[in-house]
């Protein structure tokens, strides 16, 4: 006797339930973004900047530049660098290229400038050059800021340049390490940021130009290692500094404010141990965002383009020392962080540097002897 047709029926349903259950599992999750290596062979490249026709200008710590070509060609270092202290984290660091490149071929980049005939000991310079036409050497190099005092130390250079829209510099500078406490005074350089004109001048509104007893390059200051640093959506600068023993901080730092270093911290000793009077302070600037335990943040930028689609668009993209991750995040408009997406775990490789280049795609450096530049490329 055939089967009653409502059991034929629910025997259809399963079939098509259970086709349906086994097409959608067997169907792989699209894959997301991924690293293309653009240039190979950098010896713990620090920076990149971008030239005309898709060329590339790296910085690499041990004291060399170089063009890198569209295609991938690392070219021979540049002459004309000036002396470099190389040695821990200090180097031949960031680089940028001036907003009127295209018509003056200026740069500019910074790095830990020996004493020489001054002394003994090292700081952050940032100097300013023009690049060949031909692309091989750096020519009219003068050295435009210089931070004080010098001091015996392999720690801490802070060392990122940005360009702000009306042409004046920003130089993140760190406070050397065991100069912490300098960062809270303001007759020395030592964990602040400075604010000067392309030619070295200090503008006439910077916050401490009339103080007595204030250098007036300082544009905020209780800053510890800066490493991090880029123009936000809404044209101001936006910072991150790296933490003792966790607290790396995202700032955003205005004219005269004081972001705490080392009174207020969310780190620690390392080892453990209490820094400073704790995570807050009256008169001194908490941060937007902070990472406990640290990732060791390094490069950073926000994604102006809508290459990854358009739910990335607007994020800010930090690259990670210690864990080899990008992490992006969904930052509202009070700069407060609504949310942290963690990419390229397990990559193995230390990010250095993150920019959104000319075509609105990200590159990063990863830092090592055998150090690459590579291309985020868009997941299918």
């Amino acid at each position: 006797m055939p089967p009653p047709l409502a059991h034929i029926a629910k025997i259809a349903i399963f079939l098509i339930v259970a086709g349906g259950q086994g097409v959608a599992s067997s169907q792989a999750a699209p894959p997301g973004p991924s690293l293309v290596t653009v240039a190979a062979g950098l010896v713990n490249p620090w920076a990149v900047a971008f030239l005309p026709g898709g060329q590339f200008l790296v910085t690499e710590r041990p004291g060399r530049m170089r063009v890198v070509s569209a295609s991938g060609d690392v070219g021979p270092p540049l002459a004309g660098v000036p002396p470099v202290a190389a040695g821990g984290q200090g180097g031949l660091l960031d680089v940028i290229t001036d907003a009127g490149f295209a018509r003056n071929r200026r740069i500019y980049f910074c790095y830990s400038e020996p004493a020489g005939a001054e002394g003994s000991g090292n700081s952050t310079a940032l100097a300013r050059a023009t690049l060949a036409a031909d692309g091989r050497s750096l020519q009219e190099v003068r050295v435009i800021f210089s931070q004080r005092p010098k001091v015996a130390s392999s720690l801490h250079f802070g060392c990122r340049i940005v360009q702000a829209p009306d042409g004046n510099l920003f130089l993140a500078l760190g406070e050397r390490y065991h100069r912490m406490n300098d960062a809270q005074k303001l007759d020395n350089h030592h964990g602040k940021v400075v604010r000067i004109s392309p030619d070295g001048a200090v503008p006439a509104d910077n916050p401490f130009r009339d103080q007595a007893g204030a250098l007036p390059e300082i544009w905020s200051y209780g800053h510890r290692n800066p490493q991090g640093a880029t123009l936000g959506p809404d044209g101001q600068l936006w910072m991150h500094e790296h933490g003792p023993q966790g607290g790396d901080e995202i700032n955003r730092p205005l004219p005269g404010r004081n972001h705490g270093w080392p009174v207020v911290t969310f780190g620690e000793n390392y080892g453990g141990g209490k820094i400073g009077e704790g995570t807050a302070k009256a008169g001194m600037e908490p941060p937007l965002h902070y990472w406990v335990p640290s990732i060791a943040p390094s490069g950073m930028a926000f994604l102006t383009s809508s290459r990854y689609g358009t739910a990335w668009q607007g994020s800010l993209f930090v690259g990670s020392l210690k864990f080899g991750t990008l992490h992006r995040l969904e930052v509202d408009d009070s700069g407060k962080v609504r949310r942290e997406e963690k990419l390229l775990a397990g990559s193995g490789e230390r990010l250095r540097d993150v920019r959104e280049g000319p075509d609105g795609l990200l590159y990063v450096l990863t830092d090592s002897p055998q150090g690459r530049l590579a291309r985020l490329q868009p997941g299918r």
